[in-house]
């Protein structure tokens, strides 16, 4: 595939990587706008491809009493709020196979999570929408392993399709990225760096997610050098309320310093 397949989205020949940006889930209408409008505002400016992220609804949750979403069909349609406000198109992810032709209805990008990605009938559906594709590398695979996701996409009769890496789990509650297999998994489709989910710090005993922010920019900085296509970066403007993934995101302030940094590295990139 290429950028082209994703409607609506700007900045196509600026020799950028493409980013993949927003909230963890959907948590009312105000906040996805906010903070829209905020990344809209500052990839414009940098000339950055820009797809709007967030789940309509979180499926996989440590405990029974953890946030959920505030209900399907009400987050998908701010969804498409978001891309009809701004002109910018939308990712949101999907766990079951009914999902998948629901969400079409609304977003421009259906991801199958990390978790789910060996789920050959939650592939096969989503790649059947005619949506583009985003196959999150699951923990516990292999770069090599992520040929089959693609090649599941393909036999279900669509070739647009992306890998997003996510880091690989290290020991019990802690995650690495391992950047040898960014150049393999580029070999059969286009390849994301999930910047904050690969800082994740799982399976605690509270029952809640911890996280390393203070290492995204390290992390970014090192998938840029490597080529990677694109980034995926969830924020928010308050992530210590958030209602998901709070512990891993980049505060909303710091998403603009911390872009302009990567532009440049990858214009140096670019140049050798």
């Amino acid at each position: 595939m290429t950028l082209n397949d994703i409607p609506k989205l700007k900045h196509t020949h600026s020799n950028n990587f493409f980013l993949l940006c927003g909230p963890c889930a959907i948590e009312g209408e105000d906040m996805a706008l906010r903070i829209a409008e905020k990344v809209v505002t500052i990839t414009n400016k940098l000339e950055i491809p820009y797809v709007f992220k967030g789940s309509f609804k979180k499926a996989n949750r440590s405990r029974i009493d953890s946030f959920t979403g505030i209900g399907d069909e009400n987050a998908l349609k701010i969804l498409r709020k978001v891309s009809e406000t701004f002109d910018v198109p939308t990712v949101t992810d999907i766990h079951e196979i009914s999902d998948a032709a629901m969400a079409a209805e609304y977003v421009d990008v259906l991801q199958i999570p990390a978790f789910l990605v060996r789920q050959t009938d939650l592939v096969v559906a989503a790649a059947k929408t005619g949506k583009v594709v985003n196959l999150k590398k699951g923990q516990f695979m292999s770069p090599e392993a992520m040929k089959h996701a693609v090649q599941k996409v393909k036999d279900a009769g669509s070739d647009k399709a992306w890998i997003t890496d996510r880091g690989t789990m290290f020991g019990y509650q802690d995650m690495i990225v391992d950047f040898r297999g960014i150049p393999t998994m580029r070999e059969y489709a286009p390849t994301v760096l999930d910047v904050t989910h690969s800082l994740q710090q799982p399976n605690q005993s509270a029952g809640v997610t911890g996280g390393r922010p203070d290492m995204i920019e390290t992390i970014a900085r090192a998938g840029i050098v490597n080529n990677v296509d694109g980034l995926f970066i969830e924020t928010h403007f308050d992530p210590a309320n958030a209602k998901s993934d709070g512990a891993n995101m980049l505060h909303l302030d710091n998403l603009e310093g911390l872009l302009t940094n990567l532009v440049a590295i990858r214009k140096t990139i670019n140049s050798l």
